[in-house]
């Protein structure tokens, strides 16, 4: 096979044509040969940022969650589209289907990264080498690659060639050991948590350190490799836990919804469902206690300061809940409010997107297919001033832009 020649293989220069509007990455191209959540949410928020993402994915059945249902999105004659967890992770790329075994394929997808500038991808460890689709084997054809591996363990350590999923990593990294109730009470066990948040922390891990790399690529030309780890991040996202432990010797438990160092900082029960209230600091707590009438506990000793209050826990949380146990929410909730005290519903996903906060904030966006499939999902959150995020293309079916995608990058 002839070596490739980036030099012959440059951007068109039309490219700008195809981006709408000035985005904050509308210049970038990246490859997404990720799949399943971490690296797809990572891509998705380049593309809501305005970068070109294309998808590259197996012909045979593309990314395995396009089947992860139910539940499914229909079309409107009742077909079935994709499933909705593939609808999360999708939107604002565009998809080609190539085979790593066929040679003319393998052609194609190098010659794309000599026009790309980042690639993420999710494979096994050192299972991409026996292609030359590796970060030492792309970076001599494009040297300005950034190149994005994404793994349960990493490319170093005894673990390297461990698969590795969110649940696992839950367990693995710590978080499982501090999240459901106490040990003695009622349903007692290690619990995850109900979304796969270490591929979420990963993937916003990937993203930050894409565009450190991309501004260091700006002032030295050099790409580099970024190898992101589940279990990393994981560890990280143990934040005030890791550091009871790392500085004070504190082995954190699980303590339900109650914090191991405010108090109080729980779910409370009331006449018509369950509140939240947390108060970060003593002059909170005063005003609660004084809404609660029960004010004295304010100026007791056992209660007077947030260090009292922990020594004091069951204590405090039991007064607190006889306190609130004849209230109503929405009353509690309104009149915590007016003398700012933080507190707050549980709610559930319907009535979370009901809120009028969310709609203020444009937080459910909608996107059509050409299929008649409607794709909603949730905005990227930060709100730019000038260079907001993008809704444009919905999850693509597999495969549907492949002569696109060479034309628009000008591969031959």
């Amino acid at each position: 096979m002839e070596l490739l020649s980036c030099a012959l293989l440059g951007r068109s220069a039309g490219m700008q044509e195809n981006i709408t509007g000035q985005m904050a990455l509308s210049d970038i191209r990246v490859l997404d040969l990720s799949r399943i959540l971490a690296g797809p949410s990572a891509t998705q928020i380049l593309g809501d940022l305005g970068a070109d993402v294309v998808k590259i994915e197996n012909p045979n059945g593309g990314d395995d969650t396009r089947g992860w249902g139910p539940p499914f999105i229909e079309t409107p004659d009742g077909e079935r589209a994709e499933a909705a967890y593939f609808a999360c992770c999708n939107r604002n790329k565009r998809s080609v289907t190539l085979d790593f075994n066929q040679p003319a394929d393998l052609e194609n997808l190098k010659k794309m990264v000599c026009a790309a500038d980042i690639l993420v991808e999710n494979f096994k460890a050192g299972s991409l080498q026996k292609f030359g689709l590796d970060y030492d084997s792309l970076s001599a054809l494009n040297p300005r690659i950034i190149y994005c591996s994404i793994t349960g363990f990493g490319h170093s350590g005894p673990y390297t060639n461990r698969p590795g999923y969110d649940f696992l990593i839950q367990g693995m990294g710590g978080l499982m050991s501090i999240t459901g109730q106490a040990d003695g009470t009622a349903g007692a066990e290690p619990m995850k948590v109900g979304v796969a948040i270490c591929d979420l922390f990963t993937g916003l891990n990937a993203v930050s350190a894409i565009l450190a790399a991309l501004h260091y690529r700006n002032r030295t030309g050099s790409g580099q490799h970024i190898d992101c780890a589940l279990l990393d991040s994981q560890t990280a996202m143990l934040a005030n836990q890791a550091s009871n432990w790392l500085n004070c010797g504190f082995t954190p438990e699980r303590m339900g919804n109650a914090h191991p160092s405010i108090v109080p900082y729980r779910v409370f029960a009331v006449s018509d469902g369950h509140v939240i209230v947390n108060c970060g600091n003593d002059a909170q707590f005063a005003r609660l206690t004084a809404t609660l009438n029960i004010p004295e506990m304010a100026n007791d000793n056992k209660f007077q300061t947030n260090e009292a209050r922990c020594e004091n826990r069951t204590l405090t949380d039991q007064l607190l809940s006889d306190a609130l146990a004849s209230w109503k929410k929405d009353d509690i909730i309104k009149k915590l409010e007016a003398v700012n005290v933080p507190c707050g519903p549980i709610n559930d996903i319907p009535s979370l997107f009901l809120d009028p906060q969310l709609k203020a904030r444009e937080l459910e966006v909608a996107l059509d297919r050409s299929d008649g499939a409607v794709f909603k999902g949730v905005a990227f959150p930060p709100k730019f001033s000038k260079t907001p995020a993008r809704y444009q293309n919905p999850p693509p079916q597999l495969g549907a832009d492949n002569q696109q995608i060479f034309d628009d990058w000008d591969i031959k």
